[in-house]
């Protein structure tokens, strides 16, 4: 045990660098195999989506906990198990790798993929820092014909079409503002993200240094792994988990820059269990564009439940489950509603994904997209965590 805590704390000090060939270019009807770091409950989620998909074979699973390999070898008994994800990216027959960790260890994982000549998909929120956001983009541009999809699925949806359709100036006019919600509740004495701790949670069973990464040294505790969502060190809180969503979909559709300027402010209001990240928060964030994008969360109410309304001075696009078009009858006296229409496949952002692994097309959540929004989510943390209002500055790239 001692000495496999040693080689994993190694492995854990630095960003794994297996300079690998690339993955050969894969044909358009080739079988994918897949392996997988972070197979936790998400990642066993984008496990079951790949698989449900055509021509696709589940080769490897890394996690740092034993419990979860033990539970993802009953998903797919044919798969090998690995405690260090390295053993998943030396494997020159798996093509491609799903990443579902927290979020302070993406850099970390995702760079090491590219190295090791992988196609990626890259759970949200992409990068934790601007640091990290800047290593993975200079990691990214030294790839060679890999397909990188970040993890914000509603860029697959069929609204996306919808929302493209409804944006048009001429229906929409000059748009200003775009107000979005995200609110959630929980019954009393089950606070949201609150996830049980197990009796073989223990130092035997978890790899803890892999587990902090770059993040500080602290002893091994068993609450910080299973609820790091709570935590600075290895969270965006709801601003990564919810609100990177609803910026993806709208930097698609609306090609949004990083914010000029964020502003966040808000609390830990409702649960008082520990948790540094709030529950109660609003985001305002100023865009070159001149639109003003505010998001407000909360974990205590949801009669807003999650939406977005685009303002534009002809028209609105109000979306939630179904999205729509709404004439400004002040501007546009002819105008009509339009009920958007356009279904979305069953896992339609991991088929995209394989799609673009086997054909080289864009995906439909590339890279850039994922950079743009984890910059803003970031600077929404900074501002919060500094109480001022945060810029960015294009020149050098920092929050300022």
């Amino acid at each position: 045990m001692n000495s496999r805590r040693t080689f994993i704390g190694q492995m854990a000090s630095g960003i794994a660098g297996t300079l690998a060939a690339p993955a050969s270019v894969l044909g358009a009807n080739d079988r994918v195999r897949l392996g997988i770091i972070g197979a936790g409950a998400r990642g066993m989620e984008l496990v079951r989506e790949a698989i449900s998909q055509p021509n696709v074979e589940f080769a490897a699973f890394a996690d740092i906990y034993a419990r979860r390999l033990e539970e993802a070898r009953r998903v797919v008994p044919t798969a090998r198990t690995f405690l260090d994800y390295r053993h998943v990216l030396d494997d020159k027959s798996i093509d491609a790798v799903l990443i579902a960790t927290p979020q302070h260890l993406h850099a970390e994982h995702f760079i090491a993929s590219l190295d090791a000549g992988k196609h990626v998909y890259q759970e949200k929120t992409m990068a934790f820092t601007v640091e990290h956001a800047k290593a993975m983009r200079a990691a990214y541009r030294k790839t060679n014909g890999l397909a990188v999809q970040i993890g914000h699925q509603s860029c697959s949806s069929g609204q996306i079409a919808d929302a493209t359709r409804f944006a048009d100036p001429a229906a929409m006019g000059k748009i200003t503002a775009i107000h979005a919600h995200m609110y959630r509740n929980t019954p009393h004495g089950k606070p949201q993200w609150t996830r049980p701790l197990y009796p073989d949670m223990t130092a035997e069973n978890i790899i803890w240094n892999s587990f902090l990464g770059e993040s500080p040294r602290r002893e091994f505790d068993p609450n910080r792994y299973a609820n790091w969502r709570f935590y600075w060190d290895y969270s965006g809180g709801n601003v990564y988990e919810n609100m990177c969503h609803q910026l993806a979909f709208w930097y698609k559709v609306l090609g949004l820059q990083i914010p000029a300027a964020v502003t966040m402010a808000g609390g830990v209001f409702l649960w008082k269990d520990g948790r540094e990240v709030p529950d109660t928060m609003n985001v305002a964030m100023e865009h070159s564009e001149e639109i003003l994008f505010s998001w407000d969360s909360g974990f205590g109410n949801n009669q807003l439940g999650s939406s977005e309304d685009v303002l534009g001075t002809d028209g609105t696009i109000a979306r939630a489950q179904q999205i729509r078009y709404l004439p400004q009858k002040i501007n546009r006296r002819d105008g009509t509603e339009m009920m958007g229409q356009t279904k979305t496949a069953p896992a339609a952002h991991m088929a995209d994904f394989l799609e673009c692994a086997r054909t080289g097309k864009e995906p439909n959540c590339p890279f850039d997209i994922g950079y743009r929004v984890s910059i803003a989510c970031r600077m929404a943390v900074e501002s919060y965590r500094q109480g001022r209002t945060v810029r960015w500055d294009p020149v050098k790239e920092n929050i300022v």
